[in-house]
């Protein structure tokens, strides 16, 4: 079970039976608005309130590396474009729909829906 704190810590709750074990994966320093899993469960997407993208991979070296990081707008929402895990799609408080390249946060393509968007 992984969650997130308001301070930004992003947590690992091993739980067996009974017994469980917690664990702090990292701290971005950022209240976390969002964890979203890749299909295959490789990747971990981390959306802050400050509109950040990190990625955390917990199989590999359990580092978390920002993505992407808000320039005039901040991302409201991010997730996987399936299948696979090559890209993520994003999405600003301004309207913007923005495709992303996961490996280094290359912007591949966006589009300006003009209409300001909101998560409920």
């Amino acid at each position: 079970l992984y969650f997130s704190a308001q301070e930004g810590i992003l947590f690992f709750y091993h739980v067996k039976g009974l017994q469980y074990e917690m664990k702090i994966c990292a701290d971005i320093l950022q209240p976390i608005s969002s964890l979203i899993f890749s299909p295959d469960y490789t990747i971990l997407l981390l959306v802050t309130d400050q509109g950040a993208v990190y990625t955390y991979k917990p199989a590999q070296s359990g580092e978390v590396v920002k993505l992407l990081d808000a320039c005039s707008s901040c991302f409201l929402a991010a997730d996987f474009l399936t299948p696979g895990n090559k890209y993520c799609v994003s999405v600003t408080i301004s309207g913007e729909v923005q495709v992303w390249l996961l490996e280094d946060g290359t912007c591949l393509s966006k589009l300006n829906i003009d209409i300001e968007v909101h998560v409920t």
